[in-house]
């Protein structure tokens, strides 16, 4: 039997939309068998919604990428255990897409570079913040380019915990970006390249000091803000129990906060929050997941 773990992901960090992305240890699994035909068993998070035929996002990876490399096609039985909350901005989808892809090349023993695997990814899901940090781990720098994803993994201070609250509803990718404005002015652009910049300077040198101004944004969060009752509670809540930085994880509607320490008070203050709003919501304090996928 096979074995892909595949971790969670935070992506943005505030004001690095669509560039940076965050492994986190939380991790879908994936066991498949080489079988005469096509049975899937969903577990865990997901398990009532997700398609348990040939429609699930695995098993469609899955039958691309043995066109995609050239192999033939064998059908598998998958058993899903999903421990990653779907539609919550925390890379479910990714997990999935990669599993799939990964399974057709372990299955026939082939070994490809990085750059083939995100490739096809890519037919799947655009946007690399998510994908990359899910399939090589630690924090991931990207961006999009005519020849293909560029990205960097950059050190990410140990020191540092990943407090997230999920909310009890879901927010697909698509909507969340349909809020977003096409056209931004001038000084909203250069408020994100100058924060941006700070993040990544911040985090080499453990200036925590300067997250909480490095995680401000003006191109994402204030309009997907609409979609999350109580966003701004939570944010000022988290930060008033100690959280070094807040965000919305991804398109949402996870919030994320940086700490050091008081991870118990940051999660319980931000799910106070959304319940203050009518809102149920759960808190996790994760870490970094340094790895990325694996296959045992």
């Amino acid at each position: 039997m096979l074995k892909i773990s595949v971790p969670a992901s935070t992506s943005n960090l505030g004001a690095g939309f669509d560039a940076f992305g965050l492994a986190l240890n939380l991790y879908n699994e994936f066991y498949i068998e080489p079988s005469d035909h096509y049975e899937i068993l969903v577990e865990g998070e997901g398990s009532e919604s997700l398609p348990r035929d040939e429609k699930n996002l695995f098993i469609r990876v899955y039958k691309r990428a043995c066109s995609f490399f050239g192999v033939k096609e064998i059908p598998v039985r998958l058993r899903q255990v999903n421990r990653i909350p779907t539609a919550r901005g925390l890379g479910s989808s990714a997990t999935a897409i990669l599993g799939g892809i990964q399974t057709c090349l372990s299955l026939n023993s082939l070994e490809v570079n990085p750059e083939e695997i995100l490739k096809l990814a890519f037919e799947f899901e655009p946007h690399p913040d998510n994908l990359v940090p899910a399939l090589l781990g630690g924090f991931i720098v990207c961006a999009s380019s005519e020849e293909g994803i560029k990205y960097l993994t950059l050190d990410f201070p140990h020191e540092l915990k990943v407090v997230v609250c999920v909310p009890e509803f879901e927010l697909s990718t698509q909507k969340a970006r349909q809020v977003l404005k096409r056209e931004v002015p001038l000084r909203d652009a250069v408020f994100n390249l100058q924060r941006s910049a700070l993040m990544v300077g911040a985090l080499l040198t453990k200036r925590f000091d300067l997250l909480r101004e490095a995680v401000k944004d003006r191109i994402h969060q204030p309009y997907r803000a609409e979609l999350i009752p109580g966003f701004w509670q939570v944010l000022k809540s988290a930060y008033e129990e100690g959280a070094l930085a807040v965000f919305l994880s991804g398109a949402g509607p996870t919030v994320a906060s940086l700490c050091l320490e008081g991870e118990e008070r940051v999660g319980r203050a931000m799910v106070q929050a959304f319940k203050e709003h009518g809102i149920g919501a759960s808190w996790k304090a994760l870490e970094v997941s340094r790895q990325g996928l694996s296959v045992e």
